[in-house]
């Protein structure tokens, strides 16, 4: 089977990949991600200070071991 295709009509957007983005949804982006690194950071340092030894604590440590 031939087939004959005598014109074809098409739409061809040229897209600069660098412009995906908005400069607003950049700003989002960057928000977003700057907002749960410092979550992390808070996170990070709650457990630390959790973990942490008082000198209470380190007193106390000390009465039970004597």
């Amino acid at each position: 089977m031939e087939v004959n295709i005598e014109e074809v009509v098409s739409t061809v957007r040229a897209v600069d990949g660098d412009a995906l983005l908005t400069p607003q949804t950049l700003r989002k982006i960057v928000s977003v991600v700057l907002q749960a690194v410092n979550e992390q950071d808070s996170h990070r340092k709650r457990v630390s200070a959790e973990q942490r030894i008082t000198p209470g604590v380190s007193a106390e440590q000390g009465a039970e071991h004597k």
